[in-house]
């Protein structure tokens, strides 16, 4: 096991959730998203955060792919219907997890309104490009 130096040992991240946790200035219009601050936590190697559905907002598929090395997403409630390029439709339910390739076309067809779901990637900041 890998031991960081000294010189390099980092304090725990923390984050407790709070009734303003949730921003609704992500990436889709219709997910609030929660930071964890794991971005900050490892200058920007990794991000995580928790995706729910906005109240009053569908789904609008839209065909993209991210420019990123890794990219997963762990369902903690409710139901996600995504589709793959090559694959199909895929139903994601609670305890469900999808590790999507990088660069793979993929879009969100639907959701339940009480879907959650935990994102990683790396790295934290990405380009996302929407696709015809």
């Amino acid at each position: 096991m890998m031991m960081a130096s000294p010189a390099t040992v980092q304090h725990p991240t923390v984050r407790h959730l709070t009734p303003d946790a949730f921003a609704a200035d992500g990436l889709r219009r219709f997910f609030e998203y929660r930071d964890l601050g794991i971005g900050a936590a490892t200058d920007g190697r990794f991000h995580a955060h928790v995706i729910r559905a906005r109240e009053g907002y569908e789904a609008r598929p839209e065909w993209h792919f991210r420019e990123l090395d890794f990219q997963m997403v762990y369902v903690l409630k409710g139901w996600v219907r995504f589709e793959y390029e090559g694959t199909g439709e895929v139903l994601l339910e609670a305890g469900s997890c999808v590790y999507q390739p990088p660069g793979i076309r993929h879009r969100e067809l639907a959701h339940s309104a009480d879907v959650e779901m935990l994102e990683i990637t790396s790295p934290a900041e990405f380009a996302t490009k929407v696709v015809g």
